[in-house]
């Protein structure tokens, strides 16, 4: 009797042993934090890889310290698909059991895109490329397409009010046309029903109040001008006068360093030219940040019709309400451009 109970607690402890190293070894190999990084790292998937490559990428990386174990439980968990491309987010002291249930589930990090003070949709797709690994050629290409804009409910005049300069979390190696309808989704995302309804009261629709946005942020680098401006801007409008806004004609010839309005320039006959033609111009002229759109939402309401930069050259404007004094600060700035010598 003794001897089979002997024989049992023997056999007991062994199977003990047995269980105990199991758990150990389970746990080893998927609940042990198997990485280490001081700082969260990133890794950029391009293609579709297998988890074996993805797995020998950390390991190239340094990101974790054993290579072998996470093939074991990628391998108990079945995973043989392959991983999706994206950018992932390797924090430090991560098990094999979150690694692997990450690249299995696609989880990826997003990137906080951020793009701002941007004049032309090329700049766009550049940064866009840069931080998203979105292909800036398709990107330009679909923005060329009269249909793409169409179903996006734009035109190639009036495009540029679709991108609302902010920041947004995107997944990386976002295709170019999902990123277009991204942005869009966020132009209606911030045409709320209380923007919609001051641009109504204002007698001017979305891209328009864009339009005029777009405008005023290349007349001042001052955003307590903004709204100030804007007021002139709709006075004139109102009364039917032409806007005769500088930038406008800079936009027509391409360069906004240009310093002085010749009389020539006020010649060229472009849709653009609001020394030409009454209204607005048929789109924005650069990308308009919110702060500027918002201006022209809360415009402060004045009697100014004109306004001029002063001659200090501070960057601040003098606000006229009839021709004749604008006149005396237009001859003062322009006096000030000759002491200096600017001549363009």
């Amino acid at each position: 009797m003794n001897k089979k109970i002997r024989r049992f607690v023997i056999i007991l402890g062994v199977l003990a042993i047995i269980f105990l190293a199991c758990v150990g070894l389970g746990y080893y190999y998927i609940l042990a934090p198997n990485t280490s990084v001081k700082d969260d790292g990133i890794v950029y998937l391009r293609d579709s890889s297998t988890i074996s490559q993805v797995i020998d990428t950390l390991r190239r990386h340094g990101y974790i310290e054993n290579a072998h174990t996470p093939s074991v439980v990628a391998r108990l968990k079945r995973f043989s698909s392959p991983v999706k491309p994206g950018r992932y987010k390797i924090q430090d002291g991560m098990n094999n059991n979150e690694l692997i249930n990450m690249f299995r589930s696609g989880n990826q990090y997003p990137v906080y895109f951020t793009f701002n003070n941007m004049r032309t949709l090329a700049e766009f797709a550049e940064e866009a490329h840069e931080e998203l690994g979105t292909s800036k050629e398709e990107l330009l290409t679909l923005l060329k397409d009269s249909d793409v804009l169409a179903d996006l409910g734009f035109d190639s005049t009036t495009i540029m009010a679709m991108f609302i300069p902010n920041t947004y979390q995107i997944y990386w190696n976002t295709p170019a046309l999902d990123l277009l309808k991204r942005m869009k989704r966020e132009y209606h995302r911030f045409w709320n029903e209380d923007r919609m309804a001051k641009a109504s009261a204002i007698g001017l629709s979305p891209e328009e109040v864009i339009t005029l946005a777009s405008i005023i942020e290349e007349e001042t680098v001052k955003p307590e001008e903004y709204p100030v401006i804007a007021g002139v801007y709709i006075n004139r409008l109102n009364r039917g006068i032409k806007l005769d806004a500088c930038p406008t004609l800079k936009f027509v010839l391409g360069d906004f360093t240009i310093s002085r309005i010749l009389d020539r320039y006020l010649k060229i006959d472009s849709p653009y030219n609001t020394y030409m033609y009454a209204g607005l111009p048929p789109g924005p002229i650069r990308m308009a940040s919110i702060k500027v759109i918002d201006s022209v939402l809360n415009y402060q309401k004045h009697d100014y019709l004109y306004f001029c930069a002063k001659s200090d050259f501070s960057g601040y404007h003098n606000f006229s309400k009839t021709l004749r004094q604008h006149n005396i600060y237009a001859r003062e700035y322009h006096q000030e451009l000759n002491k200096r010598k600017i001549w363009r």
